[in-house]
C-alpha cells in the first residue's frame, strides 16, 4: 500500500519506525504475517508434550492461534515488533526482600498496550490498515517475532537478547494488514556462553538452550504456580526472593550494556521495594490492593505472596 506523499515525507515503514521512537519504543522491527516456521512449532509442541510449561495450562491453548498470527486478524501481512526498555535506574538493596525488576513500577500490560494503541491509531490514519495490539496476553510467539523482525536473538536463559543494549524489555506487538517491507531476522547467538544456565536456581535451563522446564524456574514458582505450598527444595535455592527471580539476566554479559528505561510509569517504587516480612505478613487484602494496584504484583495475589514469605 502507497504512503500518503501529502503527509509523509519518507516510506511508511521509516515514518512507523519513527512513530514508535517518538512513543518511546527502543526497538522495532517488520516481519511477514505467516505461518511459523515447522522448526519452531515442532520444539514449541516437544516442550507441551514433555509438561515443561508446568501448571501453566494457558501455553496449550489456541495452538492454531498461536502458530499463525494471521488467524488474530483477518487479512494480516505484517508483524510489527516493538521493545520498550524497563531496566531501573535505581535497584534494590541485596538484604531486601526481592522483587523482579519487571515488576519495579507500573504494570507494563498497561503501559505497553497504551503505546501500541497509539502506534496502531496512527498506522489506521496514515494506511487506511486495520491493526491489533499484543501485549503478553494474546496467543503470539513475541520472541519468535522479535527475532524474525530483527529485534535480536531468543538466548540461552530464553529471554530475547537486543544486540547491545540486553534482555531487560517488554515485548508488544501490532498485526497490521498494513504490507511492509519485513526487516532482515537476527542471526546472532550465545556462541559457547553458558552463564545463564550454570547461574539458574533451580536448573531450570538447558545447555543448548532448546527449552526451559517451568517446574524447575523460579520466576514461575513464584508468581504463576497457584500450589498453597512451594516445593521442599526451593527452600534451598529461593534466598530472599518475593516475587520472581532476575538471576539468568543478572549473570548476562548482554546486560552488562543495560541503560536505565526513560519510561517514568517503570519508575521503582519505594513502598514495593522496601517491603519488609512483617509488613508481607501482617499484610490485610485492602492493603495489598491498594499497594499493588496497576502493579503487576497483584497476579499472584496475597495468599502467593504470603506464601512465597
Amino acid at each position: 500500500m502507497a504512503t500518503n506523499s501529502k503527509k509523509y515525507q519518507c516510506t511508511p515503514e521509516a515514518a512507523i519506525k519513527q512513530r514508535a521512537a517518538e512513543l518511546g519504543f527502543d526497538a522495532c522491527g517488520f516481519a511477514v504475517a505467516e505461518a511459523v516456521d515447522a522448526e519452531a512449532q515442532r520444539r514449541y509442541e516437544q516442550w507441551i508434550a514433555e509438561g515443561k510449561h508446568f501448571t501453566m495450562a494457558y501455553a496449550e491453548r489456541y495452538a492454531d492461534v498461536r502458530n499463525n498470527p494471521q488467524l488474530l486478524l483477518e487479512g494480516a501481512r505484517t508483524v510489527i515488533s516493538l521493545a520498550l526498555n524497563y531496566f531501573p535506574a535505581v535497584e534494590q538493596d541485596a538484604d531486601a526482600l526481592q522483587i523482579a525488576r519487571y515488576a519495579y513500577g507500573r504494570d507494563y500490560h498497561e503501559v505497553v498496550r497504551e503505546r501500541l494503541a497509539q502506534l496502531a491509531a496512527y498506522i489506521a490514519e496514515g494506511w487506511g490498515a486495520e491493526c491489533r495490539v499484543c501485549v503478553d496476553t494474546a496467543p503470539i510467539r513475541e520472541k519468535y517475532w522479535a527475532q524474525r523482525a530483527g529485534i535480536g536473538f531468543v538466548g540461552r536463559n530464553n529471554l530475547l537478547i537486543i544486540p547491545g543494549k540486553g534482555s531487560f524489555f517488554f515485548l508488544g506487538e501490532v498485526v497490521t494488514t498494513l504490507a511492509l517491507q519485513p526487516d532482515s531476522p537476527c542471526q546472532l547467538h550465545c556462541g559457547s556462553c553458558r552463564r545463564c544456565v550454570d547461574a539458574c536456581p533451580g536448573g531450570a535451563l538447558s545447555a543448548d538452550g532448546s527449552a526451559l522446564d517451568a517446574s524447575r524456574c523460579l520466576s514461575c514458582l513464584l508468581i504463576e504456580y497457584r500450589g498453597e505450598q512451594l516445593p521442599e527444595w526451593v527452600a534451598e535455592v529461593k534466598g530472599n526472593r518475593l516475587y520472581g527471580c532476575d538471576q539468568c539476566q543478572l549473570v548476562c554479559p548482554h546486560n552488562a550494556l543495560a541503560q536505565p528505561t526513560a519510561v517514568d510509569d517503570f519508575a521503582p517504587r519505594h513502598d514495593i521495594l522496601s517491603l519488609t516480612p512483617a509488613a508481607v505478613e501482617a499484610m490485610t487484602p485492602a492493603e495489598f490492593s491498594r499497594l499493588f494496584s496497576h502493579s503487576a504484583i497483584k497476579r499472584v495475589k496475597l495468599t502467593g505472596l504470603k506464601r512465597n514469605l
